[in-house]
C-alpha cells in the first residue's frame, strides 16, 4: 500500500469510524488524492461546495487520520478543477457504502444478540409486535449497523417500500426548514407516509417543543397505519428527563433492546472479521493484543486494525505485539487509564447489591447475594479475557460449568427483563468509572 491512492483509502477507512456513512459519501465520494509530500497531503474535490463543506467541517477528521498513519501533522490542501495538473481523472469510487452494514457482516456476541435477534425479526417480518423496535446503548457498540440492516433486509424484500432513514439531527433541522420557509405540508408528508422509517440518535429531540410535537404526530400516523418504526438512542427512554411524557410513553410501547460493550470473544472476533475484510493477516497473539485491551466499543476496534494495516504496508513494520503496542499507543491514550480487575468488579457488584466481597466470593445462598455472584461472574467474562474456569477460581474455586451456568442466566433475564438489564448496565457503568 504504497501509492497514494491506498493512502487515501486508510484515510477514508479512519474516518469512517467517526463519521456516517450517509456524509461520507455525501462529502467523498468523488475526492481523490492526488499530492503528497513529507508534511502534505493534497486531495481532489470537484466540486466548490463540497469542498467548502470539507475545508469548515471536515478538514480536521482528514488531519487526524493522517496523523494517526504517520504519527506526525500534515497540511491538507483542496483543490479543484482549475488547480488539478493530472490528465484523465480516475473513475469515482465507493466509500462507506452503508449497504455494507448487514445482517451477515455484523458480529453477533452475548452482548449485542437480543438487539440483532429482535433486528433481524422486524427485518424479515416475522412479527408485528416489536413497534416501535428502540435500540440503546453507547456509542460505537453498532447500533447505526443494525439500522442500516434493517433498511438493506427490508428494501431487499419489499423494494415497493418507501423507506425513511433519518439521523434525529436531521430531522431536526429539517423541521426548522420547514418552518421558516412555509413548506410543513411537504415536510409531514415526506415522514408520515413512510412504510418503514428508521431514525438514528432519536435521543437529540429531547427538550426540542417544536421537534417532540412533530416526532409525536408522526409517531401516531404512522402507528395507527401499522407501519413499522426503528429507533437508535445512547440511552432508553426513561433516561431522558427532557424527553415529554407522552412521547416516552409511544417509544415504551414496543420493544427495547440494549447493546452493551462487546466481551472479549466477540472484540476477537470483530477484529478478525476486520483484518479479513481489508487484506490484513494479523497473527493470533496480536488479535488478542487489541481485544485485550480495547473493550470501549467496536468502532475502536476498526480503527485499531486499520491503523495497524497502514503502518505495516506503508512501513514495512512486522506483524507482532511489540509493534502494535507501538502502533497502537495514542490509541491507547485516549482510553481511560483504568481497566478493570476481576476484583474491582467483585468489589464493586458487593457494593451495589450492599453485600461483603467474601459473601459474594463464599458459599451464601440468599437470593440476593447468588444474583450478585452471578452477576460479577458475567461482568468478569463481559470485560475481561479469563476462561470460565479462571473465573471460577475467584468464587472459591467453582467449576467452569457453575461459571457458565451462572453467565447463561444473567444474558436469559437481560433479554426478558427491561428493567434487570438496566440495572446490569449500572452495574456496568459503575464499574467502567472505577479510578
Amino acid at each position: 500500500m504504497n501509492s497514494i491512492e491506498d493512502i487515501w483509502s486508510s484515510v477514508l477507512e479512519l474516518m469512517g469510524s467517526e463519521l456516517t456513512p450517509v456524509a461520507m459519501n455525501t462529502w467523498f465520494g468523488e475526492s481523490r488524492a492526488v499530492g503528497m509530500t513529507e508534511s502534505s497531503f493534497t486531495l481532489y474535490v470537484p466540486s466548490d461546495f463540497k469542498r467548502s463543506i470539507i475545508n469548515a467541517r471536515f478538514l480536521g477528521n482528514i488531519k487526524e487520520a493522517l496523523r494517526q498513519i504517520f504519527a506526525g501533522e500534515m497540511e491538507v490542501y483542496l483543490v479543484g478543477d482549475e488547480e488539478l495538473e493530472s490528465s484523465e481523472p480516475e473513475p469515482e469510487r465507493e466509500v462507506a457504502n452503508p449497504d455494507e452494514y448487514t445482517f451477515d457482516k455484523f458480529v453477533v456476541g452475548p452482548s449485542n444478540k437480543f438487539a440483532h435477534a429482535a433486528s433481524l425479526a422486524v427485518a424479515e417480518g416475522q412479527t408485528t409486535d416489536y413497534n416501535p423496535l428502540f435500540i440503546y446503548g453507547d456509542s460505537g457498540l453498532g447500533k447505526t449497523h443494525l439500522l442500516y440492516a434493517i433498511r438493506h433486509e427490508v428494501a431487499r424484500r419489499h423494494p415497493e417500500y418507501n423507506i425513511v432513514f433519518v439521523r434525529g439531527e436531521d430531522f431536526m433541522n429539517e423541521l426548522i426548514a420547514a418552518i421558516q420557509t412555509g413548506k410543513n405540508v411537504e415536510f409531514r408528508e415526506k415522514y408520515r407516509s413512510a412504510d418503514l422509517f428508521l431514525i438514528d440518535d432519536i435521543q437529540i429531540v429531547a427538550g426540542k417543543a417544536s421537534t417532540q410535537e412533530e416526532m409525536f404526530h408522526t409517531f401516531n400516523t404512522l402507528y395507527e397505519s401499522h407501519k413499522q418504526m426503528v429507533f437508535t438512542s445512547d440511552r432508553p427512554p426513561s433516561d431522558m428527563p427532557l424527553l415529554t411524557q407522552r412521547l416516552r410513553s409511544r417509544f415504551d410501547m414496543g420493544l427495547q433492546a440494549d447493546i452493551q460493550p462487546p466481551d472479549f470473544e466477540t472484540r476477537a472476533a470483530i477484529v478478525r472479521n476486520k483484518s479479513m475484510k481489508v487484506g490484513l493477516a494479523l497473527p493470533n497473539e496480536v488479535v488478542n493484543y487489541i481485544a485485550e485491551n480495547m473493550t470501549s466499543n467496536v468502532r475502536q476496534l476498526e480503527g485499531a486494525v486499520l491503523k495497524i494495516r497502514a503502518q505495516s504496508e506503508l512501513m514495512k513494520t512486522p506483524l507482532t505485539v511489540t509493534e502494535a503496542t507501538r502502533i497502537l499507543k495514542d490509541m491507547f491514550k485516549q482510553k481511560s487509564s483504568y481497566v478493570p480487575t476481576p476484583e474491582d468488579i467483585i468489589n464493586e457488584t458487593a457494593k451495589y447489591f450492599s453485600i461483603s466481597v467474601k459473601d459474594i466470593r463464599g458459599q451464601s445462598r440468599t437470593r440476593n447475594t447468588a444474583l450478585a455472584r452471578q452477576i460479577a461472574m458475567y461482568e468478569i467474562r463481559k470485560l475481561t479475557n479469563l476462561s470460565l474456569s479462571d473465573i471460577g477460581e475467584f468464587f472459591e474455586g467453582r467449576d467452569h460449568t457453575t461459571v457458565l451456568s451462572s453467565i447463561q442466566k444473567i444474558e436469559k433475564n437481560i433479554s426478558v427483563d427491561k428493567e434487570f438489564a438496566q440495572m446490569v448496565r449500572d452495574i456496568t457503568s459503575n464499574i467502567n468509572s472505577r479510578e
